[in-house]
């Protein structure tokens, strides 16, 4: 059977339900998460505030190597969100999966949204629109196009035009392939259980435990890399060009 995910329209715009709830679901668990740690914030920090903490100094550590001091202090909270969000949203289809048959077809209700190119390429575009955002509110569009596309010599203008498209496909086709990989992967060793019956467990239980361990690991990686990225293209754009 093949496997999709459930879809809605309303109208004539179709969307994808089953992205739409886990983006829902992953929203509601940064929050949550955030919620829980910074309650009943002290001096001397312990348990679930050392955790959150140990993140936002963690993010602020990635954006050091790319921003001045100034611009680390007004894109840090940014980041922690975007950080917190990629990690989750990489994260969260390794922990079930939840299917119904309808029609010969298995309709999957529980997916990493990363895993869909639509949200990942949509997280790309989102920050690659913020870094001209930005750009263009520090230095005036004058100033940004002069900055951004025309420094240090003018000639390379059109190659940094392309690199705005490059980017965009790279930041995103990157997340997207990565987390769509390993669940494939998890769900084709799921499949070969199911096919050789119950005595390819012993086999195929640990390679379960020891794909979805690398896949968390994975999906931590990249979303360090997607914040350092997207930080590195924001410091293009709002560090003057010398």
């Amino acid at each position: 059977m093949k496997e999709k995910t459930l879809l809605f329209h309303i109208g004539p715009i179709w969307f994808d339900g089953t992205v739409v709830l886990m983006t829902l679901l992953t929203c509601c668990i940064v929050f949550a998460l955030v919620l829980i740690c910074t309650r009943n914030l002290q001096l001397k920090p312990k348990g679930k505030q050392n955790v959150i903490e140990y993140l936002i100094d963690f993010v602020r550590g990635i954006l050091k190597d790319s921003l001045s001091s100034k611009e680390v202090n007004n894109f840090h909270l940014l980041s922690v969100t975007l950080f917190l969000f990629v990690f989750v949203a990489n994260e969260i289809g390794l922990i079930t999966k939840i299917v119904f048959e309808r029609g010969g077809e298995e309709i999957s209700l529980w997916k990493s949204p990363t895993a869909d190119p639509i949200v990942a390429m949509s997280l790309a575009m989102m920050m690659i629109v913020l870094t001209h955002y930005f750009g263009v509110k520090k230095f005036g569009f004058g100033g940004y196009i002069k900055n951004s596309f025309l420094q240090p010599v003018s000639f390379l203008l059109p190659i940094k035009l392309i690199e705005e498209f490059t980017n965009v496909i790279t930041l995103g086709l990157r997340l997207y392939g990565n987390i769509y990989a390993g669940e494939v992967l998890l769900g084709l060793i799921v499949t070969m259980a199911n096919s050789l019956g119950w005595w390819s467990l012993p086999v195929v239980m640990p390679l379960e435990m020891i794909w979805i361990a690398f896949s968390i690991f994975i999906g931590a990686i990249q979303a360090y890399v997607f914040v350092t990225l997207s930080m590195v293209f924001m410091g293009h754009k709002v560090e003057a060009e010398h």
